[in-house]
């Protein structure tokens, strides 16, 4: 059985177990990958730092949407006469 690694700029990364199942996913747009092949940091990174990003605002709390109290299924109380 065959394990092919395919990734996709949307969807991310998964696992074909199959040539045909890997062809039909290449014309969807999954290109194959070595998950076991290193990656060389140095090339990705650029010579210069790169100017701090702005500090984004706090969020606002969250209130609780649901503030009901929940019904209780019981029997109903004896009226007092």
């Amino acid at each position: 059985m065959a394990v092919i690694y395919l990734r996709h700029p949307k969807h991310g990364t998964k696992v074909a177990i199959s040539d045909l199942e890997a062809d039909n996913d290449a014309q969807n747009g999954w290109e194959e990958y070595d998950p076991n092949a290193t990656v060389d940091l140095d090339d990705d990174m650029p010579d210069e730092p790169a100017a701090p990003a702005a500090a984004e605002p706090e969020p606002e709390p969250v209130e609780p949407v649901n503030e009901l109290q929940p019904r209780r299924r019981g029997r109903r109380p004896r009226e007092i006469m």
